[in-house]
């Protein structure tokens, strides 16, 4: 696959995206508004191409334990879905991250609780970045915010799944995973030969030379002292992410009074909110967090020690401000907007919520 500039869909992206990135399986289960990527896979057809296994699953249970199973052996093995998809995969997930297997995991968030519309939303943050399932783990969480980012950011997450040896969730909505904008491809990354596999992943599940002890892979381990022993284990891991690999994008911030916090969809609305509060002649800018895990927590800190206000701007009734709270120390004010059940909030709402709740 050529390096080429190409008219697509979000969910589009992600599928030639997991191509290109030398992606070994892909196992789904179709839900809207997701839906293309696993059409997008069929239709290009990779088993031909690259050797890339792709098949739909009959539930999103199979879904991730499939993924459980390939990855297991080091090899990249990737799925998505959708909210309540999701949450059916979060027994998985947390399997997988106590297991430390690396592993993709995409996420077009729809409106809920329960099954609720298929229309855009950002109410995952807490099961994204909170946990989701059960026990002291975390994945890495990818927030894209273009069409491009969803391309890009397959790449990116594979870096990540291995070098951290954990499950990484790219978190977005279906509004970018519907909308179609010019990306730029990759040059195609070959998938590893089986040699380069097992100097990637020596843990992997994939035989056992004479000259190493058997490779297990399990989350299993009924003796607490080894279990407290691993757990310290994975907060070192987590705790290496935040001093590594935060990810974030600051606009207008170098001499701004107030700011917007948001992610995704939402940050591309802020961007117009913004342009339009400096045309009124207020010094707004905008932050908008990369990783959701880990936090751009010193940025927000750093910008609470000189602003005078921010309000988180989310698709869902308040989730992300909690954690800007925490970061900011309660120095200033922190306000939410959001529009939630599929509403997508016009750049004029956000602007107005600015005025009305920050600078008054």
């Amino acid at each position: 696959m050529a390096k080429e500039l190409k008219l697509m869909k979000g969910n589009e992206a992600i599928a030639r995206a997991m191509i290109a990135s030398g992606t070994d399986g892909y196992f789904g289960y179709p839900i809207t508004p997701q839906s293309e990527v696993m059409e997008t896979l069929m239709a290009e057809k990779p088993w031909e191409t690259t050797g890339m296994v792709v098949l739909q699953a009959e539930s999103e249970l199979a879904s991730i334990n499939m993924v459980y199973g390939g990855a297991a052996t080091g090899k990249k093995v990737a799925t998505s879905s959708s909210s309540p998809g999701i949450s059916l995969m979060a027994e998985g997930l947390t399997y997988l991250a106590g297991a430390e297997i690396p592993c993709v995991v995409m996420n077009a968030m729809r409106g809920g609780p329960g099954l609720g519309t298929i229309q855009p939303a950002q109410s995952d943050y807490f099961q994204s970045t909170k946990g989701g399932g059960h026990g002291d783990y975390q994945l890495y969480v990818l927030a894209p915010s273009s069409v491009q980012e969803m391309y890009d950011f397959v790449f990116d997450a594979w870096d990540i799944a291995f070098k951290y040896r954990n499950p990484v969730l790219i978190l977005t909505d279906g509004a970018i995973g519907q909308c179609m904008e010019k990306c730029y491809t990759r040059d195609y990354v070959p998938r590893w030969t089986e040699e380069e596999r097992r100097a990637k992943a020596p843990w992997g599940t994939w035989g056992k030379p004479a000259n190493r002890p058997h490779n297990i892979i399990t989350s299993l381990e009924l003796d607490s002292a080894r279990q407290e022993v691993f757990n310290q284990k994975l907060q070192k891991k987590y705790a290496q992410m935040k001093e590594e690999d935060v990810r974030f994008e600051m606009l207008g911030c170098e001499d701004a009074d107030y700011i917007f916090v948001a992610y995704g969809t939402s940050a591309r609305i802020c961007m117009k909110s913004m342009q339009l509060a400096r045309e009124k002649g207020l010094k707004v800018g905008l932050l908008r967090p990369i990783t959701l895990y880990p936090f751009p927590s010193k940025q927000v800190a750093e910008l609470a020690n000189r602003v005078k206000g921010m309000l988180c701007v989310e698709m869902s009734a308040g989730q992300m401000i909690e954690d800007v709270k925490l970061a900011a120390e309660c120095k200033i004010p922190i306000e939410h907007y959001g529009r939630f059940g599929g509403i997508i909030p016009t750049p004029e709402e956000v602007l107005e919520a600015m005025e009305n709740k920050i600078i008054k």
